[in-house]
């Protein structure tokens, strides 16, 4: 993970799921999180954190309320993704995924993955 001062590490090439996926999952995630946080976790530069946050409030996906020097997000389950190919999928829909996902992953290798990877060596 990158260090709280530090600039994260650059990254080239593509990768399966946006800057903005990413921002919003951390937020679903903690609706209290520092913007330093965020770019930590997402490996962003905070102006870039900054950016994505106002392109999500901007378009509705996010609000957020000050409480003295920290910021409350709320993010609108209901709102549907914006790309064509996504239509009907709303931000819970993915929220969801991504969090099932992140469980399986903390969980370890399931039993069955165990099994194949074993039943394949010689």
């Amino acid at each position: 993970m990158v260090g709280v001062d530090a600039v994260p590490e650059p990254h080239n090439g593509w990768t399966f799921l946006t800057s903005h996926a990413r921002v919003l999952a951390s937020i679903a995630d903690n609706h209290n999180v520092r913007i330093r946080d965020i770019a930590a976790r997402c490996r962003l530069t905070e102006r870039a954190v900054q950016k994505i946050i106002s392109d999500l409030e901007e378009d509705g996906y996010l609000s957020h309320t000050r409480n003295g020097r920290a910021n409350q997000y709320r993010i609108d389950p209901g709102k549907v993704l914006r790309h064509p190919a996504e239509a009907g999928l709303t931000v819970a829909s993915l929220l969801a995924m991504l969090v099932q996902v992140e469980a399986e992953r903390q969980a370890g290798p399931s039993p069955q993955a165990t099994e194949k990877t074993s039943s394949r060596r010689p």
